[in-house]
């Protein structure tokens, strides 16, 4: 099995300098069996940027391309329809709107605000089929509306948990937009939560993004003896912070015995992309 990671993609006029041509042609030039795509994919959550980003990403020769929201796409009381028009609609797990929570803006307030579905959240869980075996890609919205800080609703981690266990699979990743190990300007305030998450459902594989840096990390509770790994991707193609990590990363032969991680950078030379593919193991 193949993984292609994407990630931060920010259109929208204040950050997207990218070719889509080159760089649609690059990303299709490797055989991924699952894209994914963890969050950011506008830069303040427009209808013209969602629907520029869903372009791109519906012209990804992949049949699975699964994307989850990020930060910056929730600048918008309307961001979980657009997400959902225009980049990926999953069947959502609700909670009930009676259920005491503690996330900002989760459910918003039908009497003032006419919108189809007043749930901001966008969790789920997705199986797929890939050479025999049942990956099951879990997807915790770690964002909270208007606020670059990310949190995870205790309440819905465990409307999660009960589809995860009703749900048949032999591998399961966690699509996450904000880190669960680093540590960044703009962190996930209560990461606790969601690592409890992780050794509860013995999740091995964590994907992210958000802070447009690669950052790879293993981590291992001594006391119960579990452990995870955290792949941080950079920015597919955004300019914002000089030391950006701009890149995408592709897993080769992934749950095997030669699984492989290569990082593909880009880098902007007189207004045209060059890529640059090392093999990091």
């Amino acid at each position: 099995m193949n993984i292609l990671q994407i990630s931060d993609l920010h259109f929208g006029p204040r950050h997207w300098e990218g070719n889509d041509k080159v760089l649609l042609k690059k990303i299709n030039s490797f055989k991924a069996d699952i894209v994914i795509n963890t969050g950011d994919s506008t830069t303040d959550g427009l209808e013209d940027e969602y629907a520029k980003a869903g372009r791109f990403l519906k012209a990804i020769k992949c049949k699975h391309v699964i994307s989850i929201i990020g930060n910056h796409d929730k600048r918008n009381m309307r961001s979980h329809e657009l997400f959902r028009k225009y980049i990926y609609n999953p069947e959502v797990i609700y909670i009930p709107e009676m259920v005491k929570t503690s996330k900002k803006n989760l459910f918003l307030n039908r009497e003032i605000t006419k919108v189809r579905d007043n749930f901001t959240d966008i969790n789920f869980i997705k199986p797929i089929l890939i050479n025999g075996k049942k990956i099951l890609i879990i997807s915790i919205d770690s964002n909270e509306l208007y606020n670059d800080e990310g949190y995870v609703e205790q309440e819905v981690l465990k409307a999660v948990s009960a589809k995860i266990d009703q749900t048949e699979h032999d591998l399961p990743l966690l699509l996450t937009h904000y880190s669960v190990l680093g540590t960044d300007e703009c962190p996930l305030r209560n990461s606790s939560l969601l690592i409890d998450f992780v050794h509860k459902h013995k999740i091995e594989n964590v994907f992210c993004g958000h802070t447009h840096e690669l950052e790879l990390m293993r981590t291992t509770d001594l006391y119960h003896g579990s452990s995870f790994t955290q792949f941080m991707c950079g920015t597919l193609s955004s300019r914002n912070h000089p030391n950006d990590d701009n890149m995408f990363l592709y897993y080769e032969n992934w749950g095997s015995d030669d699984k492989h991680l290569h990082l593909v950078r880009i880098f902007s030379e007189e207004g045209k992309l060059r890529f640059n593919e090392e093999q990091i193991f």
